[in-house]
């Protein structure tokens, strides 16, 4: 790597941040797929940073629990202890959400009063730290909306959150990157465009998978490569909402197959990607990119197909959701690498 050595600090504290992005999306995807998120109703910045720590204070967030939707229509069985345990995963998601702000600001400062940013890095280091404000920001959004009337947060919501997430991420790496590697290079603009397009389309994959969590739509149609009753398209894929287009945003059918769909076109984008490269001479960091998204592509796409398959395990769900985290990385290491 070319790496500048007065880089060194920043670029270690950047992927601290990936590291540390990466955990959130992680314990998100559980507090998700354990229907935690709706556990707190309320947001205090820093006293909610500490959990109920005598019976009075837990009865005190029980009770308020009580006079949502979610427990109302859901959980109305729940005794104390069963609500401790979806307490906790929405607790620790906030937790480490402000903790990853902190990581973020205080060495920003640091770095800004010794120095040791660059003018450009500056300016990159801002729109992250607005990344990261404007996440939080779209967490309490989404968790608003399922405190109205239904229990359950609007998908949209939900994947506004997710994807700048992913995109937080995306962004954090790509500025590490342009410090690990600061020597240009001559770039074939044709492949690199290429790329970009895969990773558009990747990206509208994370939405959709993103749809498909908002909506319990994993837990329909749980054969592969058909739909149920053997069909390649289920009628319920475009009857379920009017108008028709609604079914591919709203319908959860509609947005399983969207979802589907997307997975075998991110496959065709990614085995092309690696036989046009392939024919071209590659750097060793190029070919390590393009071997890696050829890898983990075929790696996602069983995660998703046994995930689709089991129904969705609170385990392999995860698991497809770090799949898709870990393909982002590579395909942005991949651009990052064709790019400059």
């Amino acid at each position: 790597m070319e790496r500048n050595k007065n880089n060194k600090a920043v670029i270690y504290w950047l992927l601290t941040g990936c590291i540390l992005i990466f955990i959130m999306v992680v314990v998100g995807g559980i507090t998700r797929l354990t229907h935690s998120g709706l556990s707190i109703s309320n947001y205090k910045l820093i006293s909610g940073t500490i959990p109920p720590m005598n019976e009075v204070e837990w009865n005190e967030a029980f009770e308020l629990y009580k006079q949502y939707p979610e427990y109302q229509k859901l959980h109305n069985h729940f005794n104390l202890e069963e609500f401790k345990d979806i307490y906790f995963w929405e607790w620790i998601h906030r937790v480490i959400g402000r903790f990853i702000g902190l990581v973020f600001i205080i060495p920003f400062i640091y770095f800004l009063i010794k120095k040791r940013l660059s003018k450009s890095t500056i300016k990159k280091s801002i729109i992250l730290l607005l990344l990261g404000g404007f996440q939080g920001f779209l967490g309490w959004y989404m968790v608003k909306s399922g405190l109205v009337d239904q229990p359950n947060v609007s998908h949209y919501r939900l994947a506004a959150h997710l994807t700048t997430a992913f995109l937080t991420f995306a962004y954090t790496f790509w500025v590490a990157l342009d410090l690990i590697f600061p020597n240009k290079k001559v770039i074939d603009k044709k492949l690199r465009n290429f790329i970009r397009i895969g990773l558009a389309v990747l990206i509208l994959q994370i939405i959709y998978g993103a749809f498909v969590a908002g909506l319990d739509a994993g837990w329909i149609h749980n054969h592969w490569p058909l739909m149920n009753e053997g069909k390649l398209i289920h009628e319920t894929v475009y009857i379920e909402q009017n108008p028709t287009y609604l079914n591919f945003i709203e319908g959860k059918s509609g947005v399983q197959f969207v979802h589907r769909t997307l997975a075998y076109i991110v496959v065709i984008f990614i085995l092309a990607i690696w036989y046009k490269a392939k024919r071209i001479p590659l750097t060793s960091w190029q070919t390590k990119g393009i071997n890696g998204l050829f890898i983990m592509v075929g790696v996602q796409f069983l995660l998703g197909v046994f995930t689709l398959i089991y129904a969705v395990p609170v385990w392999l769900g995860v698991l497809h959701q770090v799949g898709a985290f870990i393909l982002l990385s590579l395909m942005t290491f991949t651009l990052h690498r064709f790019s400059k």
